[in-house]
């Protein structure tokens, strides 16, 4: 079974880190033009700060001290923003540990412990706010699923979204303005997507495209696009190894074991009895709230409320289900779960255990996790 993934659904550091970049390449352009010598200067996160000194964790990993004295200019810019112009000077006071810096070197400076001469910040909680809207804009405009068919030559994707009742049709049509990302091979960052074409994009794949959406949802007008190729897995685990953060699944589908790599990044959760009961017959177009009662039911009317048709999206079905841990699965646990590519050994993206009822059911609920892994699982549009 193929499919594709929770985004995380950008701006995210990296896109911090972007804007720094460019603030840096501006630079060495102006002091090349005045045939000035550039100072040193090194990108990073502030780790620490004690009295006027800062520590920064390099990006290539390096933990920099470096003395802030009175004299340096200390700006603040915004993520995304890529020149100084509109830049707020900011007090060293209004530094803080976790804070994105590009910190520029004092060349003049005697011999000793680093001296800054500037630093351009990005506040971390500008960052989060700006992830934050972003989240919400691909929550409003996104749409995502599994690619039926591209037309590279139109610049056309169709894509299947959504399971079960829920299931339906959406063409994702782009253009030359379009942002194009694909996930790197065995990777499941986002972070760390790369520039690819249309032709890059295959049937079965997993996608992801946010941009103006037609009255009824089924034509979308991308900005950006990400996609890739992921494997979905269904099956029973074999054996479990918490310490090596692995397990092993019997693949219901090729019916061979395959050892599961659980890392930090993996969203897991689990369906309690009742909520996978609902969920499998939603799937399979009955009503998710038939012969319920209590609490599973509310949570039911809940996902309608939000959700497309009766009984709710399966999507928020799932955004629902409590987390789970690596210690708390046991062998014989039932499980679906999207992916990296792999034959023997692949690393989890998306983990659902408490799906006995929807494994009875395979052809409704194959491509269940492929919207959900790309969204998000924790609802926060990844």
């Amino acid at each position: 079974m193929k499919s594709s993934m929770k985004i995380r659904i950008p701006v995210s550091m990296a896109r911090a880190a972007l804007s720094l970049a460019l603030l840096i390449a501006s630079s060495i352009v102006l002091t090349q033009a005045i045939g000035a010598q550039a100072p040193t200067r090194f990108m990073g996160t502030i780790t620490a700060i004690s009295g006027d000194t800062l520590t920064v964790k390099t990006d290539a990993g390096e933990l920099r001290p470096v003395e802030v004295p009175g004299t340096a200019a200390i700006k603040r810019i915004a993520p995304g923003q890529h020149d100084l112009s509109s830049a707020e000077t900011l007090a060293f006071a209004g530094l803080a540990a976790g804070d994105r810096v590009l910190v520029k070197l004092d060349p003049s400076a005697s011999a000793g412990a680093p001296i800054a001469l500037q630093i351009i910040a990005i506040k971390q909680e500008d960052v989060a706010q700006k992830q934050q809207k972003e989240r919400e804009d691909w929550q409003r405009r996104g749409v995502g699923g599994l690619v039926k068919s591209v037309d590279p030559a139109a610049g056309v994707i169709v894509l299947t979204s959504g399971a079960g009742a829920t299931a339906r049709t959406v063409t994702v049509r782009t253009a030359k303005t379009t942002m194009l990302k694909r996930y790197a091979p065995a990777s499941v960052s986002f972070e760390a997507a790369q520039p690819a074409p249309v032709e890059a994009i295959h049937p079965g794949d997993q996608l992801r495209a946010r941009g103006a959406k037609n009255a009824d949802g089924s034509e979308l007008a991308a900005e950006e696009v990400i996609s890739g190729t992921f494997r979905n897995i269904a099956g029973t685990i074999i054996s479990l190894d918490s310490a090596a953060s692995t397990l092993v699944v019997k693949d219901l589908a090729t019916k061979k074991t395959v050892t599961i790599h659980i890392t930090a990044q993996v969203q897991m959760r689990k369906l309690p009895e009742r909520m996978a009961q609902m969920l499998a017959m939603r799937l399979k177009g009955g009503s998710a709230t038939t012969g319920q009662q209590g609490g599973s039911g509310q949570w039911a009317g809940q996902g309608a409320g939000q959700g497309s048709g009766q009984g709710g999206d399966p999507q928020q079905f799932l955004s629902r289900a409590p987390a789970v841990q690596l210690t708390e699965l046991k062998k014989g646990d039932a499980v679906m779960l999207v992916a990296t590519e792999g034959s023997s050994e692949v690393t989890a993206i998306t983990l659902l255990a408490g799906v006995e009822p929807l494994l009875e059911a395979p052809a409704a609920s194959q491509n269940l996790l492929a919207n959900w892994s790309m969204g998000s699982g924790d609802s926060s549009g990844q």
